[in-house]
């Protein structure tokens, strides 16, 4: 089912801030509670809505475990077949400190977004992703000094 107005006013309600209250959220969106109940259940049914989470400030949970380094990595494979990418992609994805993975072209065939406690966890995860893998051909790694902007929200074009 195509999403309506009242549907992607719940959406945008919901990426602002999904711990707001049913009654809130119904009068953000115009609605009475039990529709806006009953429609974000269908938003979550037809998969619109993927989880409802609460986003912790990295930055603050590594002051208090300890310091944390966010890598940029971009990875060039040397076999270019689907298998082998598919194989990376599996290892990549399994692994905690690999926070996002993505498939680009052109140029590096991945890039990923590492989130590890320090250069010695980072080195330990180059060795197991980058050095054992012996379809590795490059590796170019960038280290976070600032990160001066964060977004989780999807943006909504109503059309």
């Amino acid at each position: 089912m195509k999403p309506n107005d009242t549907d992607w006013a719940l959406l945008a309600a919901l990426q602002h801030d999904a711990a707001q209250s049913n009654q809130a959220l119904a009068e953000r969106a115009g609605i009475s509670p039990p529709t806006a109940l009953r429609r974000v259940r269908r938003l979550h049914d037809e998969g619109l809505i993927s989880a409802q989470v609460a986003l912790l400030d990295e930055d603050r949970v590594a002051a208090l475990q300890g310091h944390g380094l966010t890598a940029i990595v971009e990875v060039t494979l040397d076999r270019q077949g689907a298998e082998h990418q598919d194989a990376f992609e599996r290892r990549a994805v399994a692994d905690d400190a690999v926070r996002q993975c993505y498939r680009v072209a052109p140029g590096p065939d991945f890039v990923l977004l590492l989130r590890v406690p320090d250069m010695p966890a980072y080195q330990r995860l180059a060795e197991r992703l980058f050095t054992q893998d012996a379809n590795v051909r490059t590796v170019r790694a960038f280290f976070s000094v600032k990160r001066a902007k964060f977004e989780t929200q999807v943006p909504l074009v109503r059309g």
